[in-house]
């Protein structure tokens, strides 16, 4: 039942050239950037990275993007990283762009055993119809379209069929944890953390304070331990290092 391992290091060690990964944080909050860095260090190549978003250009996915460690990202936003548009304006990168509340629903499906849902969004657009550009060739014609998706009438009104994601790992952060992986968001940065440690059949939880069993009030608790594997506290130094996107003055 103890899940706490000796570092992050320890924890992505596993994590294979070709894996998907599911990440969470929203921009830079909540983001798992002690783990993202073990990862880079690890040395996993050809990623598929699940997440709303890549981060920037030099701090949390934005590193292993920069390297030419993702091979395809679905995510919702985009806009803050400028080596993510190159790549993939470059043929370089592979991107399923996807509406964020389906997004999260089929993070949120992978981890609930339902293998696909119907929704209304998307429904007469190119979502439903097909051909989004997922990757461009090196010539800027489409290489890799986005398919066809089922549509289907529910009470008079259509429907599209969308599928559920389950990934080989996730990697989230949360403000506590025990050692039973029982895990505790802090505002904002739950966002997609609780979904990214559902739909990941590992589950890797960086965790800014360490609890013991017990501790933690069972009514507070927004992922159970049943979806965590390997618990990762971090250093005071660790929690204390975050960043954001923009700094506004006036």
């Amino acid at each position: 039942m103890d899940k706490v391992v000796d570092s992050a290091a320890e924890a992505v060690a596993d994590i294979e050239d070709g894996a998907t990964v599911a990440v969470g944080g929203f921009g830079l909050c909540g983001i798992p950037s002690v783990l993202i860095q073990a990862l880079f260090e690890q040395g996993a190549n050809d990623l598929e990275v699940v997440s709303n978003n890549a981060g920037v250009d030099d701090w949390g996915l934005g590193i292993l993007l920069g390297a030419g460690r993702l091979r395809r990202m679905v995510s919702s936003y985009v806009g803050e990283n400028k080596e993510f548009a190159r790549q993939y304006l470059a043929g370089e990168l592979e991107v399923e762009l996807t509406p964020q509340g389906t997004l999260a629903e089929r993070m949120r499906a992978g981890g609930s055993g339902i293998a696909a849902f119907f929704t209304r969004t998307g429904v007469g657009t190119q979502i439903a119809e097909g051909g989004v550009p997922w990757r461009y060739a090196p010539d800027g014609s489409v290489a890799i379209a986005s398919p066809i998706k089922p549509v289907q009438d529910f009470d008079g009104l259509d429907y599209l069929m969308e599928r559920a994601i389950v990934a080989d790992f996730g990697l989230v952060r949360a403000w506590k944890g025990d050692r039973h992986g029982n895990l505790v968001f802090r505002e904002a940065a739950g966002n997609f953390n609780a979904l990214a440690a559902m739909c990941g059949r590992t589950t890797c939880a960086e965790v800014e304070v360490l609890v013991e069993p017990g501790e933690l009030d069972p009514n507070q608790v927004h992922v159970p331990g049943v979806y965590v594997h390997r618990v990762i506290p971090l250093t005071q130094k660790q929690a204390a290092t975050k960043r954001i996107e923009k700094t506004t003055t006036r």
